[in-house]
C-alpha cells in the first residue's frame, strides 16, 4: 500500500510532503501514522521525515478535521518519538499554531523559519 499512500499524500498534501512521507516507509518502524475508515485515508502523520526528531509532515481531510482525527495522529507520532527516547519534539514547518498549542502545549520558536528546510529544491509546496 506504500504507493497508494504516498500518491494520497501527494495529492491532498504536496509534493514535498510525499517526498517527505516516502523517507518514512524506510525506517524501521515506519515512522508514519495513517487514519482510515473503512479502507479510506482520512489523514496521516509522520515524524523523523526531515530529519531526527521532527514531527510532520501531517494532513487530515478538510471534512474530517474538528474531529480528533488530527490530535490522535499527532499524540501517537510523539509517543512514538518519546518511546525511542525523545524528550520533546521539533514541529517543522508549523501550520495551524494554535492547534498545536492546544493539544501538546507546543511553543513557536521564534526565528526559526524556513530553518531546515531553506535548502529545498523550488518552493516547499
Amino acid at each position: 500500500d506504500k504507493v497508494r499512500v504516498l500518491s494520497w499524500i501527494g495529492e491532498h498534501s504536496s509534493i514535498s510532503a510525499q517526498g517527505e512521507a516516502d523517507v518514512c516507509f524506510a525506517r524501521h518502524p515506519i515512522s508514519l501514522f495513517l487514519a482510515v475508515k473503512e479502507r479510506q485515508i482520512l489523514g496521516y502523520s509522520c515524524y523523523h521525515a526531515t530529519a531526527l526528531d521532527f514531527f510532520g509532515p501531517t494532513r487530515v481531510l478538510d471534512a474530517m478535521q474538528g474531529k480528533g482525527i488530527g490530535k490522535a495522529l499527532l499524540l501517537r507520532s510523539l509517543e512514538a518519538m518519546a518511546d525511542e527516547g525523545y524528550a520533546y519534539a521539533i514541529i517543522g514547518g508549523v501550520g495551524p499554531a494554535a492547534f498545536y498549542e492546544k493539544c501538546v502545549g507546543a511553543t513557536l520558536i521564534e526565528g526559526s523559519t524556513p530553518g531546515i528546510y531553506k535548502d529545498f529544491l523550488g518552493a516547499r509546496t
